[in-house]
């Protein structure tokens, strides 16, 4: 997910640091429609949606707040959709943001909208002040006045995130902000506008609609994310026809509805097909939620060399077939600012460890507007162990929205994680390697004061 158009610089899910780009207006006439609708009917507004388009100049480094860098989209057309939907209030909230805020819930969708193609139409240009100020009518002095760049018409797909405080952002629901190289590309009876921009722009008018991949042929792509490895196997899925709404994972002899990552709605986070190994067998469900091709099952491995990947992406060929007719379990949403409900028990009965026989590093892989993700590497210094508890202190205001590799919870400011199924058993030596995406309502400080099974760790 990028956060607030900018770019990213670290992994995962994407550190982000500012790229400026230009903004649009809303039109205010659907406002009084669509305020305050509820979480299941927003998938079911009105189309054609009417906003006003803004542009910007690309996605982030290494990925746009859909997870795929830019060079791996199948367009270079590309738009972001609004994160919030919240007319005159300019604060951040969490991401993604819980069903207690879904009134807040912008286009965006907590990045269920990824991957969708939109078929967008130019519509009328601003004669007056069109600059997105905080609290201000849009064409301010001026009128929406139609003129020849009406109708133009461009194919474009949905790559980005736009949580910025500016009107455009936040008080227009349908605003769309385009990629600069493709406002020129617009045709009108088959042939390029040319010049709209800059001179006929002023973040004019769009209507817009969501379609299917336009001359759609062949299957998705899978790639590894950046950071990924054995204990964080972070995948993201491009090449859609129909968007996407999930991914399932078959692990322990049952289909499992996969974890997106953060709000970046092509990634998510797997479990292997056998505890602790490198092999994936995934399905995944389309925008209408609904198994892709047939509920074709799509199987694939760990490259050796990720640990962790250190390409921007990674992609992986993949077998598929038929798969097998477990039924999937119910899908889990991580909720930011609270303690996601984990499914395996931990092993019982920890061992007691000795101070000072554990090393505990934390390092912050990535930061966005209102959330990070750490990961925690944990030595064992002194015997084998049998189980483990570790627990931290995490700065106030900081929660965790979603942890991997143990059973996360969180009180205050004090957060434990005990062991998995499959990872309770630590020789000596060993190492314990967990990571958690958080939210934060200030800077993002270290995590400090590790304790495995009780002794405070070095």
């Amino acid at each position: 997910m990028r956060i607030l158009r900018r770019t990213r610089t670290a992994a995962p899910p994407g550190e982000v640091s500012a790229t400026r780009r230009r903004r649009g207006v809303l039109l205010a006439a659907f406002a009084a429609v669509l305020v305050a609708f509820p979480l299941a009917a927003r998938a079911a507004a009105p189309v054609p949606f009417t906003g006003n388009a803004t542009h910007f100049t690309a996605l982030g480094s290494p990925y746009g707040g859909c997870g795929l860098p830019q060079s791996q989209l199948d367009t270079q057309n590309f738009v972001a959709l609004n994160v919030y939907d919240t007319p005159g209030d300019y604060g951040f909230y969490p991401r993604p943001i819980p069903d207690s805020m879904s009134s807040k819930i912008g286009a965006w969708d907590n990045g269920r909208n990824c991957g969708r193609w939109v078929q967008v139409l130019i519509s009328d240009f601003c004669t007056g002040t069109n600059d997105g100020a905080q609290s201000q009518p849009f064409c301010r002095g001026g009128s929406w006045t139609p003129d020849a760049y009406n109708g133009a018409e461009l194919y474009m797909q949905v790559a980005d995130s736009c949580g910025d405080t500016n009107a455009w952002c936040r008080d227009d629901r349908y605003h769309l902000d385009l990629s600069t190289d493709s406002l020129n590309k617009f045709a009108k009876n088959g042939v390029p506008v040319g010049d709209m921009y800059p001179s006929h722009w002023n973040n004019r008018h769009v209507n817009w609609t969501y379609v299917t991949a336009p001359g759609y042929t062949g299957d998705i792509k899978i790639g590894f994310m950046k950071g990924a490895q054995r204990y964080w196997p972070t995948i993201v899925v491009g090449h859609l026809r129909n968007g996407i709404h999930g991914v399932e994972y078959f692990a322990d002899g049952a289909w499992q509805a996969a974890k997106m990552n953060s709000d970046m709605g092509q990634s998510f986070i797997l479990a292997p097909t056998v505890s602790g190994g490198t092999d994936y067998r995934i399905r995944v469900r389309d925008a209408a939620d609904t198994l892709i091709n047939d509920g074709r099952v799509y199987d694939f491995r760990l490259p050796d060399g990720c640990a962790p990947c250190g390409a921007d992406y990674t992609p992986v060929s993949y077998t598929t077939g038929t798969g097998p007719t477990a039924t999937p379990t119910p899908t889990i949403t991580p909720t930011p600012g609270g303690s996601p409900t984990p499914t395996i028990t931990p092993t019982p009965g920890t061992s007691p460890t000795p101070a000072g026989s554990c090393s505990a590093t934390y390092t912050r892989q990535s930061e966005w507007s209102g959330g990070f993700t750490g990961q925690i590497k944990v030595t064992n210094r002194g015997g084998a162990l049998n189980g483990w508890t570790l627990t931290f202190t995490l700065p106030a205001g900081v929660t965790v929205a979603q942890g991997w590799n143990g059973t996360w919870t969180q009180s205050g400011t004090t957060v434990t994680v005990k062991n998995a199924s499959w990872n309770g058993s630590v020789p000596a030596g060993g190492t314990i390697d967990l990571g958690f995406n958080g939210s934060s309502t200030g800077p993002s400080a270290a995590a400090s004061g590790f304790a495995l099974n009780g002794a405070a760790c070095a």
